[in-house]
This record gives C-alpha cells, sequence and structure tokens, in this order.
C-alpha cells in the first residue's frame, strides 16, 4: 500500500499516473464516515430507502440514464438538505457527501471498485453544484469568530475543535485532486467539467478573489495565533493541489516553456532536465570515519578489501567506481564540530538581522542492465552567460586592435570571435525577451505574509526543531481529544504525529518550488521579489537547520501503518495491531514522500542562490558544506545533483585545503554538474572573492524592481519616465495623424531632417574610445 503523503510525487513526475492512490490521503476522515454510513443516500429517498448507491446502478443497468437521474435526485435532495441551520444536521449531511466522495466503500469489495466509485461520485458532485455550497461553508466557517475565540482560550485544541472544518476539506481536496487527475477511460463530459472546473478555481469566487487566495488566509491566521484550531495540513495539501491543478505541474512548466520560445521565434532547448536527470546513475555514498577505521583493520587482516585511500576515479560519467568514495578521511571529525557551530537554536523567520522595509517522486532506481545503454560524457550541455560573452568580445578587442569600441564592433577580428558574438546576440535577445514578455502582469510585492507564514509552518515541522511556548500547534488535527493511556495508542499516536509533520513539509517545498518556478516563468521580477521575502525572512539558514540531521534516518523514517491505509482499511478485514508491527513498518527501504521534501527544498536553495553572491557567501557564512556533504549519503541521482549544484557554487570560497581533500567530490560535480564557458568554479578567484556586503546588493535589486514598477505602472507618471513601447510591430502598426499638406512637404522634409545632416564619424570613434 502507499502512503497518503506520496501521492504528489507520483502525479508530478508522472501526470498520467493510476488513480490508485488518490484516496489514501482520507485515512484520517474513516472515524468521520463510520457516521456518515448512517446517513446513506437511500435515507432520503421514502420509496427507495433500503435500495443502496450502488445497487440503483445494477437495478437500472439496462436504462443508465435513469440510475443516474435517480442518483442526482439524491445528491440534490444532501443539498437541499445542506442549507439547513441546524449544525448537527449540516454535519450529517457534509458526512453524507464525504461518503460519497471516498466511493461509498460499504458497498464495495474491492479496493478498485472504492476507486471506480469516487471517480463517478466526484465528477456527479461537480456538476450538481456541491463545491460551490461547500466554498460557502468554508468561508462561514472561517468567520466563525465563536469557533476561533473558543480555540483560543482553550489550553490545548484537539480534533475535536475542528470537526465541521476537517469534513469541508476533505470532501473539497477529494474533488479537487480527483477531477485534475486524468484517465484514458475519461468521459467526454468528465473532460469538459475537469477544464470548467479548472477555470473555476482560478477565477474570483469568493469576494473576488481566487479560491488559493482563500486558503492562503486560512494559513496567515493560523499562524496569528487567531484560528488555532484550522487544520494546517488538510488547508496545505488543497492549496497545494489547487495551485497545482490551475497553474500547472512540472511538465506543464516545460511545455509553456517552450511555446514560449517558439512564440518568441528562439531556439529550442539543448535538452529537457527532468529527462536528463531520469538518465542520471546516483553516486556511492561517501565512506564515513569508522567504515575507513574498520577497512584498514581488514587490511591488516589480510582481507580483500580497496585500500582506505585511493587513485581519483576517471571522469567517466557512468563509471562504475565510486566517485565520492573517501571523501570525508580527513575532516569527517571537524565536519560535526561545523555542523552544529553552523546554525545554533532556533531561526525564527521574524528574527532578521537584515530587514530593508518594506522590504515528482524521482522514478525508481533503474535495473543495473539498463546503465550499458547510457551514453558517454558529460549529460548537461553547457550553457554562456551574457556576462561571460561580454568579458570575452572585450578582452579580444582590446588585446587585438588595441581599443575598445563596442561588441557590435568586428572589424579586423578572426572568424570564431564572429561566432562569439553571435552567441552573445542571441543570448542578450533571450535575456531581453524574459525580461519583458509579461508586461501586463505587474512585478508588483505579492502579499509577504503569506510567505513568513509557510515558513513558520515548516519550521515548526522540521524534525530539528525544538518546542516552544510561543511556537505555533501544528498538531491540532491529530491529537485526539482524550490522550492515549496504552502503550500500543501512544505508538499509533507517535507515528501519526510524525507523519503529521512530514506530510506538512513536504506541501510547503512543493508549493514554494511551484510558485518559485511559475514566477519565474511569468516574470523574472515576479521571481526576484518573492526570493527577496524569502531570503530576509530567514529561509537560507532555515533550509540549512533541516538539513542538519542525520538526513539519511529521516528518508528511511517509516512513520505509516499500511494496514490502516484508505481504501484497504475499509474494504479489507483490519487485522489486529500489536507494537511489533508498529515498529516493522512497511516494506519499503525508505520514504519517497520525505525523499520528495529534501529535493524540493534543495531546488528552492538553489534558485534563492543562483547568481547572487551576496547568498552565496551566506551559505559560506551558515557553514553549509559539511551538511550538504552528509546529504551526499542518499543514494538518489537527482537529490545528489542539486546538493552538488550548491556545493559548487561556494567551492572558490572554501579554500584550497578544502578543495585538496575534497577532489572526489570536485570531480563527482564535473561529472554531473552543467558547465558554463569561463566556468572557473574550482579554482580561487580574487575578483569575485572580494568583501561583500549584504544590504548594497539586495538594495540594488529591490531599487531595479521599484523602478520598473514606477516606469511602467504608476499612475501619476512624468513625462521623462513615460512608458515606451518596445515592440516593432506595435509601433509600426500605430495610426498617427499627420497634418494635412505633409505630403506636399514630404521630400522637403526628408531633406532637411534627414539627408542633409552630417553624420560625424571621428567623434563617434573618439567618444566610442
Amino acid at each position: 500500500m502507499l502512503d497518503p503523503g506520496i501521492l504528489f510525487s507520483l502525479v508530478s513526475v508522472h501526470s498520467g499516473g493510476s488513480v490508485g492512490v488518490l484516496l489514501y490521503l482520507a485515512r484520517a476522515e474513516i472515524a468521520c464516515c463510520d457516521h456518515a454510513c448512517e446517513l446513506k443516500p437511500g435515507h432520503f429517498d421514502s420509496e427507495t430507502t433500503s435500495c443502496s448507491w450502488v445497487s440503483v446502478s445494477l437495478i437500472t443497468r439496462a436504462d443508465p440514464s435513469q440510475s443516474f437521474s435517480r442518483q442526482k435526485a439524491y445528491v440534490m435532495r444532501l443539498l437541499d438538505a445542506l442549507e439547513v441551520t441546524d449544525r448537527d444536521k449540516r454535519l450529517k449531511v457534509a458526512r453524507a457527501i464525504l461518503y460519497l466522495a471516498q466511493g461509498v466503500f460499504d458497498e464495495c469489495d474491492t479496493d478498485a471498485d472504492v476507486i471506480h466509485w469516487s471517480r463517478h461520485n466526484v465528477f456527479l458532485l461537480y456538476d450538481m453544484g456541491i463545491f460551490t455550497a461547500l466554498l460557502e461553508l468554508l468561508s462561514m466557517e472561517m468567520d466563525n469568530n465563536q469557533a476561533c475565540s473558543s480555540a483560543v482560550r482553550k489550553p490545548a485544541i484537539s480534533l475535536a475543535d475542528s470537526t465541521e472544518l476537517r469534513v469541508l476539506l476533505s470532501i473539497m481536496y477529494l474533488m479537487v485532486e480527483t477531477i485534475r487527475l486524468q484517465t484514458e477511460d475519461d468521459r467526454p463530459e468528465w473532460r469538459t467539467a475537469r477544464e470548467a472546473f479548472k477555470t473555476e478555481l482560478g477565477s474570483p469566487l469568493y469576494n473576488g478573489e481566487p479560491f488559493a487566495l482563500l486558503l492562503f488566509t486560512m494559513v496567515t491566521k493560523f499562524c496569528s495565533m487567531n484560528a488555532p484550531h484550522f487544520p494546517m495540513k488538510k488547508v496545505l495539501l488543497l492549496l497545494w493541489k489547487t495551485i497545482l491543478f490551475t497553474m500547472g505541474g512540472f511538465e506543464e512548466l516545460q511545455e509553456m516553456k517552450v511555446r514560449g520560445r517558439e512564440r518568441l521565434s528562439l531556439p529550442p532547448l539543448p535538452e529537457d532536465s527532468i529527462k536528463v536527470v531520469r538518465s542520471m546513475r546516483a553516486a556511492s555514498p561517501p565512506a564515513s570515519a569508522m567504515e575507513l577505521i574498520e577497512q584498514q583493520q581488514q587490511a591488516k587482516r589480510g582481507r580483500r578489501s580497496r585500500r582506505p585511500l585511493v587513485k581519483q576515479d576517471s571522469l567517466d560519467t557512468y563509471n562504475e567506481r565510486d566517485p565520492f568514495k573517501n571523501d570525508d578521511a580527513r575532516d569527517e571529525e571537524e565536519d560535526g564540530e561545523e555542523a552544529d557551530s553552523g546554525i545554533e537554536g532556533e531561526v525564527d523567520p521574524l528574527d532578521s538581522d537584515v530587514i530593508i522595509q518594506p522590504p515528482p517522486p524521482p522514478p525508481p532506481l533503474r535495473p543495473p542492465t539498463e546503465r550499458a545503454s547510457l551514453p558517454k560524457g558529460l549529460p548537461w550541455a553547457p550553457k554562456v552567460s551574457p556576462l561571460s560573452c561580454v568579458v570575452i568580445v572585450i578582452a579580444v578587442l582590446v588585446n587585438v586592435l588595441s581599443l575598445l569600441l563596442d561588441t557590435e564592433t568586428l572589424v579586423g577580428l578572426p572568424r570564431p570571435i564572429h561566432e562569439s558574438v553571435k552567441t552573445l546576440k542571441q543570448v542578450r535577445r533571450e535575456i531581453y525577451l524574459s525580461c519583458f514578455r509579461a508586461e501586463r502582469l505587474k512585478a508588483k510585492n505579492p502579499r509577504f505574509i503569506y510567505q513568513i507564514a509557510l515558513l513558520k509552518l515548516l519550521l515548526a515541522a522540521a524534525p530539528t526543531s525544538k518546542a516552544k511556548t510561543d511556537s505555533i500547534n501544528i498538531l491540532a488535527d491529530v491529537l485526539p481529544e482524550e490522550m492515549p493511556i496504552t502503550v500500543l495508542q501512544s505508538m499509533k499516536l507517535g507515528i501519526d504525529v510524525n507523519r503529521h509533520k512530514e506530510i506538512i513539509v513536504k506541501a510547503i517545498s512543493a508549493l514554494l518550488l511551484l510558485l518559485l518556478k511559475h514566477l519565474k516563468l511569468n516574470h523574472i521580477y515576479q521571481f526576484e521579489i518573492v526570493s527577496q521575502h524569502l531570503v530576509f525572512a530567514n529561509c537560507i539558514p532555515l533550509i540549512l537547520k533541516f538539513f542538519n540531521q542525520n538526513i539519511l534516518s529521516y528518508i528511511s523514517a517509516k512513520n505509516s501503518i499500511c494496514v490502516l491505509d484508505f481504501p484497504h482499511c475499509v474494504v479489507h478485514e483490519m487485522p489486529e495491531l500489536t507494537a511489533e508491527s508498529l515498529e516493522a513498518g512497511d516494506r519499503n527501504q525508505f520514504c519517497w514522500r520525505n525523499l520528495f521534501s529534501c529535493i524540493n527544498l534543495l531546488r528552492i536553495l538553489n534558485k534563492l542562490t543562483k547568481w547572487k553572491h551576496s547568498r552565496t557567501m551566506m551559505l559560506v557564512v551558515f557553514k553549509s558544506a559539511p551538511i550538504l556533504k552528509r546529504a551526499l549519503k542518499v543514494k538518489q541521482a537527482m537529490m545528489q545533483l542539486y546538493v552538488l549544484k550548491l556545493l559548487k557554487i561556494q567551492t572558490k570560497y572554501l579554500g584550497r585545503q578544502w578543495r585538496k581533500s575534497n577532489m572526489k567530490t570536485m570531480s563527482a560535480i564535473y561529472q554531473k554538474v552543467r558547465h558554463r564557458l569561463n566556468d572557473d568554479w574550482a579554482y580561487g578567484n580574487d575578483i569575485d572573492a572580494r568583501p561583500w556586503d549584504f544590504q548594497a546588493e539586495e538594495c540594488a535589486l529591490r531599487e531595479s524592481i521599484e523602478k520598473f514598477n514606477s516606469r511602467r505602472y504608476d499612475k501619476n507618471q512624468n513625462g521623462e519616465f513615460a512608458p515606451v513601447d518596445n515592440c516593432l510591430q506595435s509601433v509600426l502598426g500605430q495610426r498617427v495623424e499627420l497634418p494635412e499638406d505633409f505630403h506636399y512637404s514630404y521630400e522637403m522634409w526628408l531633406e532637411r531632417e534627414v539627408f542633409s545632416q552630417p553624420i560625424q564619424w571621428e567623434g563617434l570613434l573618439q567618444q566610442a574610445q
């Protein structure tokens, strides 16, 4: 059985994956469904009180439209009953709807039947307008000041304080996730409903705001302690899936990028990053100091073993030998000291020294038989940056012609330089178009409090966090009203609490990464301002603090109870739970959910620090190198790739001794990470290693964003800074009103304004020098 927390991992990378996993998240609501079984759909039909939901389709199999009409009549009765004023009756009706959304499992014999009826019922519920009714109830529960004030006064909040919210959010989650997933046997009306639902979620549904913004409001109210009873795990999962549905996942992002380049007449991308990472092979983890000592002892006894210090392996990308082995022979002991000294204590997103106001799962490891078909050589095509091109062209101009004109002057230069300038022009065009193609969407300041709230939740759910009296309580929707009294109950609750935190970390990491990628594709300044807010909120030390643990134990944690996974627990006979079975956990050697979270956090850290000198120095200051090196012990190709990327950008600042003692890591960086023209990551560069000023660099970025916004979107604009239309077709297509007698004097105007004006070429050349 799959764990409910790995749902996105199976969907984000394989969008056409099986729908068989979409209901596993509903395990926490099984207790609610036990009550819902008392309120079967037949209860609302006085003529067919003994008739069940499935039997209606079996009885009217000859006429499917008749069964569908009867089921619609049942749902209509439920929809009418949702409008009653009695809170208890309304909750019973909501549980009955949840029972339908979960596949009327009491009437099914197999897991496949539950999944089939869940999918059928969800599309029926959406067609009858259940989602809109649930949205009104959700907004009403959010504005329930009595429940909020009662929860604030209570010393301990439990599951009983959020029963109505959990039922509503579970139904909405099942509807969003079921409709989002596409299958081959989807009916045409289901495909139409999917597109309509996607448009509906992205449109202003409540108070002129999209549904995702309503969920963000719930997150901020919870983090501000105004509504501590909100079930944050369900809110975050629903928010993540809503954004994933409305904006698209990683594969949709890649397709949008390809279409955008075609629209702007740019060359196609050299490769697909997801496909390249899938073809990479994980390297062996570095050997620890204890392992090296054991190897030396075995060598003394005459046993066959590898020497603790061996010659560096060849740089073949897919070499079977270990590129990391014995990397930690000299600095394993000091790594432990540096790991603890880098990020001491709790990192509160609000405790920042520098504040400017307003400032899938990866595929399973392939069998060895596939390695023979892998290509030889480096996996990535090298790239070129505009700065590197400019430096090279200017250097050649100075050396060859002994003068500096501009990068467009090609007189007297050899043919290879012509090719370099051609590449430079192409790169400049890409940079220019990527910055200004989305002018219709302003790079305005997003609501900073949303990012603060997400980081607070991530800090509270991190395994390395310590309990504080003033910290937020994220366990409100997992702790029972009565605490366990037996050892078995305590073990079960402990597993549920750990699983609860892991799912929160996964949802937040996936949500942040998805937003950053979409913002960067839409407009670079939108991405930059969100990234800057995250940096100011101490996101970099927070992620490093998350990895400052035994990451191998975190990824191999077994915080799941397979027999309680939905729908197995309601279809099959429940075995007796014992302490031994709980300790054994599932049969998986590692947890895809935790691995997915770690990869997401590493990718976020890469996006925040890429091409940012001051933020790279923050990695050095926080001593992230030993923390990241320990993460290389996880033998997974994608995770190792992003760890090596983070190590590559800071190697030039770590000193020569570090590079000498970590040559296998340097070799792995060369093998797996993309290289760029004039890339000097392996050497200490005095120019780039200059003293850094965090405030100056970040203030310059903020000033650029503010100038962009004021130049293009301020209502009170000066004539000098009025926005300019840079599109040639748009300018030429404008209708310009000319005087009536202009065509009579057109030739005279050309002669006076164009032909008779002398051009002083010598003055231009002197000015260029």
